[in-house]
């Protein structure tokens, strides 16, 4: 009796054996999907309609396991890279703002030294712009020179050398260039007071928030 109760349970474990193997063979798993009207469909095998609509791998209990998006077509896999590429710059780009932001309180750690630099910065322009003045007068003194000489041939009835009127029509060139270089500096003095002011208050909104107590 004991011998057959015994040889009973050995060919039950024997069959949950083979009957576990069969299932670790086929991992149990298989392949869910739904079609384009949204009706679900198994299979044991991958197929072309679960790469296009996406799929889920489920297992014997009927549990996902894992999820599989759809295969993105050429356009989609276009856009998305492209929507990667523009967070990877946007993220540079912040990473670059907080390091330059750093270096900024690091080199001026007060309002007033950072003044200091923007006010040196003005005082380089307004050298330029008083050599360019400086020149300019000169130059303007030379075409005047030049016009009193063709001025007093023309009154002594003589005839103005071409040389002469050569030289007027170069020196009037140089002038209205030493003008429009004052014109250009000036200019680009108004626009550093006007980013000045922008950056003073960044470096303040920085300064704020560096300092402001954690917690």
């Amino acid at each position: 009796m004991r011998k057959t109760v015994f040889a009973i349970a050995m060919l039950a474990l024997a069959t949950g054996l083979h009957a576990q193997a069969q299932s670790s063979s086929h991992g149990g798993i298989r392949y869910r999907w739904r079609d384009g009207s949204g009706l679900p469909h198994y299979s044991d095998s991958l197929s072309s309609d679960a790469l296009k609509y996406g799929y889920d791998l489920v297992n014997d209990r009927g549990l996902v396991i894992q999820h599989v998006d759809r295969q993105l077509t050429p356009e989609e896999r276009a856009a998305a890279q492209q929507l990667a590429d523009q967070q990877a710059a946007q993220q540079h780009a912040a990473a670059e703002r907080t390091r330059t932001d750093s270096q900024m309180l690091a080199a001026y750690p007060t309002e007033d030294a950072y003044k200091d630099s923007q006010q040196q910065s003005l005082g380089n322009i307004d050298q330029q712009i008083n050599t360019t003045r400086v020149n300019l007068r000169s130059q303007e003194k030379a075409l005047a020179d030049l016009l009193t000489r063709a001025g007093d041939l023309e009154r002594a009835k003589q005839p103005v050398p071409k040389s002469l009127n050569d030289g007027i029509s170069k020196q009037r060139n140089i002038v209205a260039g030493q003008r429009n270089t004052l014109e250009r500096q000036q200019n680009a003095r108004d626009a550093a007071e006007q980013k000045n002011a922008q950056d003073l208050q960044h470096y303040r909104e920085v300064k704020a928030a560096h300092d402001k107590p954690q917690g």
